[in-house]
């Protein structure tokens, strides 16, 4: 029952982190010549996570990711059971905010500025799949590193821990949207996608692995450097007490 409980408050964040995120963009735009749609879905998706972070973080953990999840993991601050169950609820999650969007749009008879449900691509970049592997490895690894270090039995940020991770990914969006939109969360970027399969607009699914083997490369990355980097660190404090 704990387990489950686990899972739903991840399929909540996930959710709340497309719809909030996602439908910022198709509100407003988020192209480099729009500055303020850029900011504005910055600060969505970054605020999304503020919002779960300390709306089910003490219940999930609210890694609301499966990057974050994959770099606890590797920490070993998880079993793979319970990184599937997360990996599972955060795809639903993001998979039905990205619904709900649709239909919320399609029966208001909104446009989408994105036009496709606020998905990722590489068009900004030429289509290079080299270089949104690049992009997206690094500010993954940017940001799971953070969380693990701001997260970490040895770091006391009290009740800011929430805080501090929402303005990173603000940070992160505000150089990634005009990329490649700025995934950082396989999840994030696979649920819209499906949709707009669903819907006859295949693009974003042919180039989605991208955003999913990226994200999970960087936080793969962010997990052994920090081990390594705490683990010296450790060792430096066990050395001065003797």
């Amino acid at each position: 029952m704990e387990s489950m409980k686990k899972y739903l408050a991840e399929f909540i964040g996930t959710f709340t982190l497309v719809f909030v995120g996602c439908g910022t963009a198709m509100l407003v735009g988020c192209d480099s010549e729009n500055g303020g749609g850029y900011i504005l879905t910055a600060f969505a998706f970054g605020l999304a996570i503020v919002m779960m972070a300390y709306g089910v973080g003490n219940i999930s953990g609210g890694h609301v990711n499966p990057a974050v999840s994959l770099g606890v993991l590797l920490s070993g601050g998880m079993t793979v059971v319970d990184f599937c169950g997360y990996v599972i609820a955060q795809i639903i999650g993001a998979f039905v905010g990205s619904l709900a969007l649709s239909g919320i749009f399609s029966m208001g008879n909104v446009t989408d500025k994105t036009g496709g449900l606020g998905t990722n691509g590489l068009a900004n970049i030429n289509n290079s799949i080299g270089a949104g592997l690049i992009i997206e490895i690094i500010l993954t690894f940017l940001f799971v590193i953070l969380i693990l270090g701001v997260t970490s039995k040895n770091q006391s940020h009290g009740s800011f821990g929430g805080l501090i991770i929402g303005l990173t990914l603000v940070g992160i969006h505000i150089i990634g949207i005009g990329l490649t939109g700025t995934s950082v969360n396989p999840a994030r970027s696979l649920g819209p996608a499906i949709v707009c399969a669903m819907q006859g607009n295949t693009a974003p699914i042919s180039v989605v692995w991208v955003f999913i083997v990226a994200p999970m490369i960087g936080a793969a990355l962010a997990a052994f450097c920090y081990k390594f980097l705490e683990g010296g660190r450790q060792n430096d404090q066990n050395s001065l007490a003797k």
